[in-house]
């Protein structure tokens, strides 16, 4: 696991030029790395779906960056002098924003070898003298990572919960200055009642006032300490609760985006409902809980104090604390249980929160809006019903510590007058062993008082497992095949293929090849499996059986973000988000430059339109495209499609929503820019059938007729073949 010192200031590196060097000084120089160790990486397959700041990889992602390299990296402040040849090659962060490798260092001749960016790696030579003017302080170390046997390794991964415990380990230097802290806070608790007993026993019966105010003066700075001590321990717990939460919340939403299709939630709404459950999680250990917990065997500190002072009365304050923990542990399985369908029943109304939001159009028209309703306040009032539950027992927990505390009380006096009786302790010992008495028992009441919000991290603890658990498209332990280029011939050799929970098969035993820079058209009734074809090209899915290949390549052997840069695909379903034309253009290449996408956009029409209106490519539009026809969003995914200028296209239906003329115009555009390019045309319009040269048609899952365009449409017109 990737290891980043925690006291580094990134920002130092990031924020030490304010001018914009427009390269990508980072990844360049861990694409180097992977060369050196000859790990198969790629700058899309290092970047992809990383948060990258003005399109350009930053110190806090240069370990997750790294880690997908297959590599472990260390940031430390280190000074030149100090590093070592066998720590070599290491990432030098310079200033001005810029990055080299060392590869070599020679200190009794003060030399350095250097691979730099700016001048394609090659070794270059430096005194000692003249790096340390550039150097920032910063060095990144990295190795490979060690590689356990395949099986042995996946067998570990199950069993760890490295995403969450991990980080927390992580902080342990700051939880072990937490842990200091919280023994001298309640070191520092017990002076109160010695105070108080010395007061009483003493001061007061001689009227010591010059042992009073040395007194006095020393709890006022025990006071003072104290006060020190609690704010910097809730500083600590914060930043550790900081940390951990903008660590956890990046790998929860990475391991979302990353996850394979085939294990899709059902309900968007209540998946999301569970990942913000999180937010319980992030609570429990940012909050005042934790400091509560970490308090918690301090208790018997304050236990042997008053065994120290009143003997025998402690076993009243120990069979307190046993009653309370007994008497919480008797409602900790109704308890979860309440919180447990709670949690279901949250992520429920969720669910019918954001389909009715989504839908609302479609709500209205069909006048839906009573069965809406209904279905939310069911869920609702099952909420109300286990959440008062809940709150039940949490108070009956809180009544009876309450209840054993104030008995405690009047038992230890009791017991006190007793051995005030025979001498063994004084008025002012009774009233020590009181205060010490709340003192003792004060963490255990803290902690029992926690039920509630244990049982919720917990069960979100275990919802979020669940989703860590499952599998991705891009696993770290996977080295993908690195192609560079594309020729664009694509092969289905016996391909089944059947969607998760659904009997049939989508695919039955297809095969098909379709040379580079061939146009062909899938045809077929609808759930044929047309679209399924180009989902399982995507990589978006996995053949039950059979093999796709790219380049006479499966494709599970290449990186997924790198197979889609290769393919420019138009869905059935278009998807556009809130923002304006230019960012849905460019969505997933922001670094796309004004020229290439005003071709993009003329080539798909989007240009017409976006040309008469005066906010040009700015034009806001709302989730899902409100505002925009639906011939208008076809013409935006085509822009997309066609961004990249990439060899392969994939068109689901691209014209459907289009009138007659828009659509021969994107004909006439799209003659232009297929010329050498593989198109794979998906349709049911006979217009667009001038764009191919061949047609193959799909029929119950398998392909029923295959050859050149027009022989197929004579053989479907004669009826040799049924469509």
């Amino acid at each position: 696991m990737t290891d980043t010192a925690q006291s580094i200031p990134a920002k130092e590196w990031i924020d030490a030029s304010g001018s914009d060097t427009g390269d990508d000084p980072l990844t360049d120089c861990l694409l180097q790395l992977g060369k050196f160790y000859n790990l198969p990486v790629s700058r899309t397959g290092l970047c992809a779906g990383l948060p990258l700041v003005d399109n350009r990889l930053t110190v806090e992602l240069f370990p997750r960056a790294a880690d997908r390299a297959g590599l472990t990296t260390r940031l430390l402040k280190r000074p030149l002098t100090k590093i070592s040849s066998l720590e070599l090659p290491a990432v030098l962060l310079l200033e001005g924003k810029k990055a080299c490798l060392l590869t070599a260092v020679d200190h009794s001749q003060q030399q350095a070898t250097v691979l730099l960016p700016e001048t394609g790696f090659g070794a270059t030579q430096l005194p000692l003298s003249e790096l340390t003017a550039l150097f920032s302080g910063f060095v990144f170390f990295a190795r490979p990572r060690f590689r356990q046997d395949h099986q042995l390794d996946h067998q570990a991964r199950r069993t760890e919960k490295n995403w969450f415990w991990g980080v927390l380990f992580s902080s342990w230097r700051i939880y072990r200055d937490v842990l200091l802290a919280s023994l001298l806070i309640n070191i520092f608790a017990l002076t109160t009642p010695f105070f108080t007993m010395n007061v009483y026993d003493r001061v007061i019966p001689n009227l010591a006032f010059e042992t009073l105010w040395v007194l006095a003066i020393g709890m006022g700075f025990v006071y003072l300490f104290n006060l020190l001590l609690k704010g910097l321990r809730g500083h600590f717990v914060d930043e550790a609760g900081k940390k951990a939460n903008l660590r956890i919340s990046g790998a929860l939403l990475e391991k979302v985006l990353g996850l394979r299709l085939e294990v899709r939630p059902k309900s968007v709404g209540g998946f999301s409902k569970k990942l913000q459950q999180f937010e319980a999680i992030r609570d429990f250990i940012t909050s005042f809980s934790i400091t509560a917990l970490i308090d918690l065997p301090f208790m018997f500190l304050g236990l042997a104090a008053i065994w120290y002072l009143g003997g025998p009365i402690v076993w009243i304050h120990l069979s307190a604390v046993i009653l309370m923990a007994l008497f919480a542990y008797a409602v900790q399985a109704p308890l979860k249980r309440a919180v447990e369908h709670s949690f279901q029943a949250s992520a429920q109304k969720n669910a019918i929160l954001v389909e009715g939001l989504a839908g609302i159009e479609t709500i209205k028209m069909l006048g839906a809006e009573s069965q809406i309703q209904r279905g939310w306040e069911e869920a609702v009032s099952y909420i109300a019903t286990w959440s008062s539950r809940s709150r039940l027992f949490s108070s009956a927990v809180t009544h009876f510590c309450e209840f054993v505390m104030n008995v405690t009380t009047v038992a230890t006096i009791i017991a006190g007058v007793y051995r005030i009786s025979t001498g063994d302790l004084t008025q002012g010992g009774i009233i020590a062993l009181l205060i010490l008495s709340r003192q003792a028992i004060a963490p255990m009441f803290q902690v029992v008082n926690l039920a509630t919000r244990y049982h919720q991290a917990k069960t979100a603890l275990g919802e979020l497992d669940a989703i860590m658990a499952l599998p991705v498209e891009r696993p770290l332990d996977r080295n993908f095949l690195l192609r560079g280029t594309c020729q664009g011939k694509i092969a289905f050799e016996q391909v089944d293929f059947q969607y998760p929970e659904q009997k049939g098969l989508a695919l039955n035993n297809v095969s098909l090849t379709i040379e580079s820079g061939e146009r062909v058209a899938i045809i077929g009734p609808i759930g044929s499996g047309k679209t399924t074809l180009g989902k399982l090209l995507l990589g978006m899915y996995a053949p039950t059986a059979g093999i796709v290949a790219l380049d006479d390549t499966d494709i599970r052997q290449i990186d997924p973000a790198e197979l889609r840069r290769f393919i420019g695909y138009v869905p059935q379903d278009i998807t556009l988000f809130r923002g304006t034309i230019r960012d849905n253009i460019r969505l997933g290449s922001p670094e796309v430059e004004d020229a290439v996408l005003l071709k993009a956009a003329e080539l798909s029409g989007v240009a017409e339109f976006v040309g008469k209106h005066a906010m040009g490519f700015d034009l806001e539009i709302g989730e899902q495209g409100r505002g925009l026809s639906g011939g208008q969003r076809q013409s935006v995914a085509i822009a997309r499609a066609l961004l990249h200028d990439p060899p392969i296209l994939i068109l689901d239906e691209p014209s459907s929503s289009m009138d007659n003329r828009t659509e021969t115009r994107l004909k006439q555009n799209l003659m232009q820019f297929l010329p050498g390019k593989t198109l794979i045309l998906i349709t049911h319009r006979a217009s667009l059938l001038d764009l191919v040269d061949r047609i193959v048609l799909i029929d119950n899952a398998m392909v029923v007729a295959d050859g050149p365009r027009d022989q197929v449409l004579t053989a479907i017109r004669s009826g040799q073949v049924q469509l």
